[in-house]
């Protein structure tokens, strides 16, 4: 593996687990699919932050509509 793929890795927020996972794959077809599924979940995270997100939103403008009805 070059230092540009390890390095590409880790900014990608892979862990040591992963890849690790990725050094012992027999073919590019097996890292991509390792890929693949780090990258499924970081989507997750994405779509969990997001929904967090619209919460503190939605609690924002409905304190800020109680004050402006004071």
């Amino acid at each position: 593996m070059t230092v540009a793929i390890l390095q590409n890795l880790i900014d990608a927020g892979c862990d040591e687990k992963t890849i690790t996972s990725f050094k012992s794959c027999k073919s590019v077809r097996e890292e991509i699919r390792l890929l693949e599924k780090h990258r499924a979940a970081l989507l997750d995270k994405s779509h969990e932050v997001n929904r967090q997100i619209s919460c503190l939103d939605y609690l924002m403008y409905n304190l800020e509509k109680e004050i402006k009805g004071k």
